[in-house]
C-alpha cells in the first residue's frame, strides 16, 4: 500500500497534483505514491479503494490552490461544506486514521484560515506547510521529495534501494542538455550491458563491462598482434600487452626497452 496519498480538488489544481506524484513516483517507486485517477484501476470500488488508501498512508498531501477553498458544487454550494465531498473526506480520514498531513500551497495560494473551513477541516490550517511554485517547479518537486524523506524512513530506504539498483548510472548534478533543457542525472538511467557509451555529454566516455582493450585518445588506432597481446597506437593513446598498460606520446614508449 502506498506511503503518500496525494490529495487534490478536480477543478483547482490537478495537473500540479499529477507533476507531484509523478516526480515522487519517480524518486519513490510507483506503488508508494497515491493518486487516484491513476492507481485506482478498471472496475475496483472507488469509494472503498480511495479511503482504504488514506488509512493505510503515512502522509497525505493536500496540494491547494486558488480555487480549492471556493470550489462550488452544481447547486451553487461550497463544495467543503458537503460532507460528501471527496476533498474533504479524504482529509477528514486522514486525520482521523493519524496519517501527516501536509498542505501544499500552490503559486499564491494564502495560508488558510482555520475560521473560513468547516469545523472538521479546521486542523488543516494549522498543520504546517509546503509552497509549490510552478515556474520553479524542479526546485520545489525536489523539496517535497527531501521533506517526505527526511520525515518518513521507509520512503528515504525506498530511495537508497532504487539509486543502488544494478546497471544504474545516476548523479544528482547536470549532465548534460537535450533539446536545449537541462538534463540532471537523477532524471537520466542508464542500463549499459557493454561496449561504450556516452551519459548527458559532458561526463564524457564511460566503459562499461568492456572486456578487451580500449582505446581513447583522439588519434588513430592500430592494431598489431604482439605474443599474444593487442598494441594500440594513437595520438595519446594506449596499449595492451600481456595484461599490462603502456602509454605512447610523441613516439616515446614508456616501457621495457623504451625509446
Amino acid at each position: 500500500m502506498p506511503d503518500v496519498f496525494v490529495n487534490y480538488r478536480t477543478d483547482d489544481e490537478e495537473a500540479t497534483a499529477t507533476l507531484i506524484e509523478r516526480e515522487l513516483s519517480r524518486r519513490f517507486g510507483d506503488r508508494r505514491v497515491f493518486r487516484a485517477s491513476k492507481s485506482i484501476g478498471i472496475g475496483q470500488a472507488f469509494p472503498r479503494e480511495l479511503l482504504t488508501a488514506v488509512r493505510r498512508s503515512s502522509v497525505l498531501l493536500a496540494v491547494i490552490g486558488a480555487r480549492w477553498a471556493d470550489a462550488r458544487k452544481a447547486d451553487g454550494r461550497r463544495a467543503l461544506d458537503d460532507p460528501t465531498d471527496w476533498t474533504r473526506r479524504e482529509i477528514v480520514e486522514a486525520f482521523e486514521s493519524g496519517a501527516l498531513v501536509v498542505p501544499v500551497l500552490v503559486g499564491r495560494t494564502t495560508r488558510l484560515d482555520r475560521h473560513a473551513l468547516p469545523p472538521e477541516l479546521a486542523e488543516l490550517a494549522d498543520c504546517q506547510y509546503l509552497r509549490f511554485d510552478t515556474r520553479d517547479a524542479d526546485s520545489g518537486l525536489r523539496r517535497i521529495g527531501d521533506e517526505l524523506a527526511r520525515t518518513i524512513p521507509q520512503l528515504a530506504e525506498a530511495e537508497q534501494r532504487i539509486d543502488g539498483e544494478p546497471g544504474a548510472v545516476q548523479t544528482r548534478n547536470e549532465v548534460g542538455r537535450v533539446d536545449g533543457s537541462a538534463v540532471q542525472a537523477r532524471d537520466y538511467r542508464h542500463d549499459q550491458s557493454g561496449g561504450i557509451g556516452n551519459v548527458g555529454r559532458a561526463v564524457g566516455t564511460f566503459i562499461n563491462n568492456a572486456s578487451g582493450p580500449v582505446h581513447t585518445g583522439s588519434g588513430a588506432q592500430h592494431n598489431t598482434t604482439r605474443h599474444g597481446g593487442v598494441e594500440i597506437h594513437g595520438d595519446g593513446g594506449s596499449y595492451v600487452e600481456r595484461g599490462t598498460v603502456n602509454n605512447d606520446f610523441g613516439g616515446r614508449r614508456d616501457r621495457e626497452g623504451r625509446r
